[in-house]
């Protein structure tokens, strides 16, 4: 039977009922909600393709060495389907077997294609937007929201994309306006109160900021775990810089580390802030250690290496001797062969950047600068937000304080008090800085 989806895109069905499941994917997929693994429960008594690709994309999001293991049954299940689907479902279809196989790059061609071609697949959008955002490709992810915004301009979700990848583009006054261009429409879009809080952070505008997701927090029903953890977050980096100790810390007790502690995403909101709550000057106590029970499941992964480098530096402060395991797992990853762009920043910005994290947990911090130092330049690569791979420059920067590289240390700290002058955690520290100096300057 052919039916049309949430979003008007023809689908071809061997069951009616499977319709509702398919839109809870569609439509809980572009809004974060938990309600687009109800596409699951379809996928026993309809082999159509498109059921099944979405399936095989869910599993794929665990972002684990077994993502592939348990999305290809439904992948090949889709792909002996496709010829009773549309030109749009088989190129959906051919999009996720190669992300199955693990072949990026040509995935995020045939999104691209799907975007020009049917841009009312906001599905095949987002997850565009999802490979070039593991890559760092801040400006692929714009061209995907600009490809598809004439034809999408009824649906929030879509505001939401384009706002993020303006932001990470650098371009906040666009950010700022597509966000709330997206609220406007739907007070409750997470992925543009998401976008709205990555421009009130890099602005400085940390006091509306945490305002802002204060207010927002109450329309963070029915999401996805890594949405409503990822949006407390955001609203603990606030408290963090404001000084807030006892809100950030309560926030990760509460809203960031819990949810679903075996999920990848989770396992990461949970290093960062721990991490950013230590270089505030903060005790958390043995914190490190409950996270480090979960993330030592990750050695074998290397999936990406954003992931696997907060992995090694949760166990590194934990103390956890997996850490050199996952350090070594990661050089075998780089020594692949092959000069591929995966294979290159595996071999030239995860290595460097994880013996300078691992030492820096141990307290190395000479080894840690230099290590670090290599990695630094090259960071956008491994894909992740400005404010997430800000973390990198922040261990940086405590092991030159650490290391008494105060010369250095002033030249990268003081541009950051500009940016954001309400932020009470770099004034404090500027303060050391200037004090340890011997120069009279108020922070």
């Amino acid at each position: 039977m052919t039916a049309q989806d949430c979003l008007g895109n023809p689908v071809h069905l061997q069951d009616r009922a499977s319709l509702a499941a398919l839109d809870d994917f569609v439509g809980g997929f572009i809004a974060c909600e938990a309600r687009a693994v109800n596409v699951l429960a379809a996928a026993d008594h309809d082999r159509s393709a498109i059921v099944q690709a979405c399936c095989a994309a869910l599993h794929m999001f665990a972002e684990s060495r077994e993502g592939p293991i348990h999305a290809r049954p439904f992948i090949e299940a889709a792909r002996a389907g496709a010829s009773q689907a549309s030109e749009r479902e088989q190129r959906f279809v051919e999009a996720i077997a190669c992300w199955v196989d693990g072949d990026i790059a040509r995935a995020m061609v045939l999104h691209d294609e799907q975007a020009r071609l049917h841009p009312r697949d906001l599905v095949s959008v987002k997850l565009g937007q999802y490979h070039r955002f593991n890559i760092g490709d801040a400006v692929g992810m714009l061209r995907l929201a600009q490809c598809a915004l004439p034809a999408c301009g009824d649906v929030p979700q879509m505001h939401g994309m384009a706002a993020f990848a303006w932001e990470q583009c650098h371009l906040m006054p666009q950010a700022e306006a597509a966000a709330r261009q997206a609220l406007a429409m739907s007070e409750r879009e997470p992925w543009a109160q998401h976008a709205l809080a990555h421009v009130m952070l890099t602005q400085g505008r940390l006091q509306e900021g945490l305002q802002f997701m204060e207010h927002s927090r109450a329309t963070w029903t029915r999401l996805n775990s890594f949405m409503v953890t990822h949006n407390w977050w955001h609203l603990a980096l606030f408290a963090i810089d404001l000084g807030m100790d006892d809100l950030a810390l309560r926030t990760y007790d509460e809203q960031v580390w819990g949810v679903v502690k075996s999920y990848s995403q989770d396992q990461i909101g949970a290093v960062s802030l721990l991490a950013r709550l230590e270089l505030a000057g903060i005790d958390v106590g043995d914190r490190w250690q409950d996270v480090a029970d979960h993330i030592a499941q990750r050695l074998d992964d290397q999936v990406l290496p954003f992931l696997d480098l907060q992995y090694l530096y949760g166990l590194a402060r934990a103390g956890r001797p997996q850490a050199q395991t996952l350090l070594d797992n990661i050089e075998r990853r780089g020594a692949q062969a092959g000069d591929d762009g995966a294979n290159a920043i595996w071999r030239q910005v995860a290595v460097p950047a994880a013996h300078g994290l691992l030492a820096h947990a141990q307290g190395r911090h000479a080894q840690a600068i230099d290590a670090l130092g290599q990695a630094l330049p090259q960071l956008l690569q491994i894909g992740g937000s400005h404010a997430q791979r800000d973390l990198f420059e922040q261990i940086h920067l405590d092991a030159l304080m650490r290391a008494g590289h105060w010369n250095a240390a002033q030249q990268q700290l003081q541009p950051r008090v500009n940016q954001q002058p309400q932020s009470l955690r770099l004034r404090r520290m500027a303060q050391r800085c200037y004090s340890t100096l011997g120069l009279a300057v108020s922070a």
